[in-house]
């Protein structure tokens, strides 16, 4: 039964893919400006501060729209590059001029740096944290712990990373965390350990600035499901059947209340690729999201496809593996 559900999901992931790859590639045909255009302003500007006397001939056109297989209609330049994907082929960038997947795995180490990190503290600390929170609700500490998880989610991610750079980084204040970059200079000169102190230095501050809005969110959400799960009559009746409070909480009512837990797993895979563009702006740091702003500003349109259909099949692997975990929670779900 599991078999064919598992099947049924990975077989409704190809039309999904292929709905986003063909809205992606439409998009790209119809925004203004490309790479012939872009290749016609560098080479007016390198002749002269932008000298738009330089005359363009039908020639040169011609070869530029050949250049970049814009000689051949929409439709043909989509199969092929469909086909050029499944065979894992994810074409040249015209920025770089380098393979879109080397490039993709040259800058993934530090989108999964973080996101990796970002999954396993938000979850190891805000689960038991919404639990407990759950379970003293109305207490001192659940308000002033919900004060401080407010204020936390209301600061933007870039604005923290702003004033951690000028407070803590060697501006006006102190100089605890390194400006930039995810290792020293002399880096390798390090040993073994010291060369781990010396990454996690670098990333605690991109670190928490990542974490910090999901941090607060999934702690809410985590103690929101536990009290919505107290209140079925199934924990009454466990109640009244003599139960300990304990066994209660952690055998009958948490399972429940990880359900819409499950459906964050979808979110962090995408985080995994995307990253984020103004932290990695920030902090200096070489990851996905800053490769794919910097494509989609140069027109690299091989490269910013690459990207995108990277993430996609990341975020829809995830929305797979909390399909799976709901039926792993839930006895309840059936296979269909």
């Amino acid at each position: 039964m599991i078999a064919s559900y598992i099947a049924r999901r990975l077989l409704l992931m190809i039309p999904t893919l292929v709905g986003i790859s063909l809205l992606v590639f439409i998009l790209t045909q119809i925004i203004p400006g490309g790479p012939v255009e872009a290749y016609i302003r560098q080479l007016r500007f390198s002749a002269g501060a932008g000298d738009m006397s330089i005359e363009v001939t039908e020639e040169l056109l011609e070869n530029l729209k050949k250049m970049y297989g814009y000689d051949k209609p929409a439709h043909v330049r989509y199969f092929t590059w469909m086909g050029n994907i499944l065979r894992g082929d994810l074409g040249i960038s015209h920025e770089y001029q380098e393979p879109v997947s080397y490039m993709i795995r040259s800058r993934l180490p530090v989108s999964l740096t973080f996101g990796i990190f970002s999954f396993f503290l938000v979850y190891l600390i805000s689960i038991p944290l919404g639990i407990f929170k759950a379970i003293r609700d109305g207490t001192h500490f659940d308000a002033a712990t919900s004060i401080t998880l407010f204020v936390m989610y209301s600061i933007p991610s870039y604005a923290l990373a702003t004033l951690c750079i000028v407070f803590l980084c060697g501006g006006s204040f102190v100089s605890w965390f390194p400006l930039q970059g995810l290792v020293s200079e002399h880096f390798e000169e390090l040993s073994f350990f010291e060369k781990i102190l010396d990454y996690l230095h670098h990333i605690t501050l991109p670190l928490i600035c990542y974490v910090l809005s999901h941090f607060a969110l999934t702690t809410m959400m985590m103690k929101n499901s536990f009290l919505e799960q107290v209140k079925q009559d199934y924990v009454r009746t466990a109640r009244s059947k003599g139960l300990p409070e304990q066994k209660v909480y952690f055998k009958h009512v948490l399972r429940n209340a990880l359900i819409p837990i499950a459906t964050e797993l979808s979110s962090f895979t995408s985080i995994f690729l995307s990253g984020s563009i103004l932290i990695e702006q920030i902090f200096g740091l070489d990851g996905i999201g800053l490769l794919n702003y910097e494509s989609i500003l140069a027109r690299d349109y091989p490269l910013a496809l690459g990207i995108i259909m990277t993430a996609s099949v990341a975020t829809v692997l995830g929305v797979f593996l909390s399909d799976l975990l709901y039926v792993l929670i839930d006895p309840r779900i059936t296979y269909q």
